[in-house]
């Protein structure tokens, strides 16, 4: 019989520095630059094109993936970090805050709400 799934459960994703599991929300989207660059982005919408990798938004994790070259393997070679580690350590906010305007936001597109 297979297991039913609690309410509220969504997709699973893996941090490259720990390997822990956790929820869409709990971890930030990695993502290559693309056009042979080696760069790595941060995908605050979640939204970019291509593969993505998952990180928890700690110095802990990222120094992690960083020591086992985890960014190279999970993104075909991208190993330029220096706009993630930018990223982490301006204390930005890492899930975008819903405008004020009391309107119900638009919902997203696509499978993974």
């Amino acid at each position: 019989m297979a297991e039913l799934l609690e309410p509220g459960h969504g997709p699973v994703r893996t941090c490259i520095g720990c390997r822990r599991q956790g929820s869409r929300s709990e971890l930030v989207r990695l993502v290559a630059q693309g056009g042979g660059s080696s760069t790595v982005l941060v995908d605050v919408r979640r939204r970019m094109a291509g593969r993505g990798a998952w990180l928890h938004p700690s110095e802990k994790c990222l120094a992690l993936a960083i020591k086992r070259r985890a960014f190279g393997r999970a993104l075909a070679g991208a190993t330029e970090t220096g706009a993630v580690e930018s990223y982490f350590m301006s204390g930005a906010p890492l899930v975008e805050a819903p405008a004020a305007t009391g309107k119900p936001s638009k919902p997203e597109s696509g499978s993974e709400n």
